[in-house]
């Protein structure tokens, strides 16, 4: 029977594991999942003083979300064409993490972090104080409330002195640099750049035991850190990268401190899996090293499936190998054809399987792996109905309905590949 996603929640806040991994199809309910997870560790007031259901949650509850993006957003410039830059949302959250900003000194990390997990040229610039008119109105833009995103010029640029374009910024005065618009991925990583180097402070400072020597105590209550897709834009390579250094950050906090992390991404999952499954070790005084992380112990992963009657299950993956993204795949496409529920999207899902056995059998073309014809080439109708139902132009095609023998067909390439390459039949179930 399948349970709601507060019962998911209350379920994760049971298992008290100091960090536990999810994996989930897009669209299933990972970001729900995180809001009924906050609501479990500091339920919202009836009251109307957000300000203060504001402090309650980020004492306890620190989250990685779509909102959290959302909280960013572009003033373009339109009027004046000179100054594109990326706008903090005034709240209780971007207040208390922008005063942090500015009393741990942070924003240099930001852009390190952000140009490392890009590959990006571009430096973000966090604003000074200063007068804008708004509406004719002379209003004061306090600082660290927007971002500027800047690159080294191939010619001068010049702008005008004593603008907020110039304010503070002396590379762009002398004219060495010009302020771009960076692309919806870059944004994205640059909004986790925000938040992974917040978590590093996190981390660091409760890693400090004495609470008086810590550099500041607006983490004394934190007890939650919940990380929902981090990676939607990342390339394979800064991918890897930020999961490596995600688990190195998680496997050194030495405090009560837990972490939920779900993603969509099969090779993100197996990346911090592997990470997660490895114990560290801290260096003493007397050159000894003591256990600080031990797997067995402190981690857990899961898959978050939705279920046709719109509840969930959280089954437990094994901890000792990572996650088999084709069997689970093999399953979905098994289970659409028992229910003869099969749609355009099943087709991406098989060819994605096959792109992965290809890979692993050393085959350098996918179809290859698929029945052959009577002059020993791959069955021309397989690829060609592959090729056709795995690149449409409008998302809507993805659902569509297919004809009859298009779904036999795929019924008897499933068969045949699982027959004839050995899968293990109860792993199929």
């Amino acid at each position: 029977m399948g349970k709601e996603l507060r019962d998911i929640a209350k379920e994760l806040i049971s298992t008290n594991k100091k960090v536990q991994l999810i994996y989930a199809f897009n669209g299933t309910g990972k970001t729900r999942l995180s809001r009924a997870f906050k609501e479990e560790i500091v339920p919202s007031t009836q009251n109307d003083d957000s300000e203060v259901d504001g402090e309650k949650t980020r004492d306890k509850f620190l989250y990685y979300n779509a909102f959290t993006e959302d909280l960013f957003y572009w003033d373009n410039d339109l009027k004046v064409d000179s100054r594109q830059k990326l706008k903090i949302q005034p709240n209780t959250f971007t207040g208390w993490l922008i005063d942090l900003l500015k009393e741990l000194g942070e924003d240099g990390n930001i852009a390190t972090n952000f140009q490392r997990y890009t590959g990006s040229k571009a430096t973000p610039i966090f604003n000074e104080k200063y007068k804008a008119k708004i509406d004719e109105k002379e209003v004061t833009i306090p600082a660290l409330s927007e971002v500027t995103f800047q690159v080294a010029a191939n010619e001068p640029v010049n702008y005008e002195p004593g603008t907020a374009a110039t304010d503070g910024v002396e590379n762009v005065v002398q004219g060495k640099y010009e302020v771009i618009k960076i692309s919806k991925g870059e944004e994205s990583n640059f909004v986790w750049s925000v938040i992974y180097t917040l978590l590093e402070q996190v981390i660091s400072t409760l890693n400090e035991l004495d609470a008086t020597n810590r550099i500041t105590d607006k983490f004394d209550a934190l007890e939650y850190v919940f990380i929902d897709d981090p990676v939607s834009s990342l390339d394979d390579s800064h991918l890897i990268e930020l999961a490596v250094d995600l688990a190195g950050l998680i496997k050194s906090s030495t405090s009560d401190l837990k972490f939920i992390i779900t993603t969509h991404s099969p090779l993100f999952y197996n990346v911090l899996c592997n990470e997660l499954n490895n114990k560290a070790y801290q260096k003493q005084a007397d050159g000894t090293f003591k256990p600080i992380y031990k797997p067995n112990k402190e981690f857990q992963k899961y898959r978050l499936e939705k279920l046709a009657d719109g509840d969930f299950e959280l089954p437990e993956q094994p901890t000792d190998s990572p996650f088999s993204y084709h069997l689970f795949l093999l399953n979905e496409l098994q289970k659409a054809i028992n229910d003869r529920q099969i749609r355009k999207y099943h087709f991406s899902l098989l060819r994605n399987v096959l792109e992965k056995m290809a890979t692993f059998l050393g085959y350098n073309y996918w179809p290859a792996l698929l029945q052959k014809s009577q002059d020993g080439k791959p069955d021309p109708f397989a690829n060609r109905i592959l090729n056709l139902s795995s690149h449409s132009a409008h998302a809507g095609d993805e659902i569509s309905d297919l004809e009859d023998k298009d779904k036999d067909k795929l019924e008897a390439l499933v068969g045949y590949l699982i027959n004839t390459y050995g899968f293990k039949k109860q792993e199929l179930q």
